[in-house]
């Protein structure tokens, strides 16, 4: 992992403020949702994107009845 030299305070809330270089080096905007992992020790957060249930691919999604299905899941489950 690659440390950034920016250290932020969690407040009252338990809420940090991302620093608008990292907000923009990600493509990470207002409103945007954000995955929390445990990794050993650390805390990882990730631009969430939604995949597949079925594969996990994350490229293509599309909703059907209420489930993320990626178009190759969706033609296998055609056959």
């Amino acid at each position: 992992m690659k440390s950034t030299g920016i250290v932020r305070k969690v407040d009252e809330l338990g809420r940090i403020v991302l620093p608008i270089e990292l907000r923009r080096t990600f493509d990470i905007s207002e409103k945007d949702a954000l995955e929390i992992y445990v990794d050993g020790n650390s805390i990882v957060l990730k631009k969430y994107e939604p995949s597949c249930i079925f594969c996990g691919n994350a490229k293509d999604v599309f909703i059907f009845k209420g489930r993320n299905i990626c178009p190759a899941c969706m033609e296998e489950l055609k056959k």
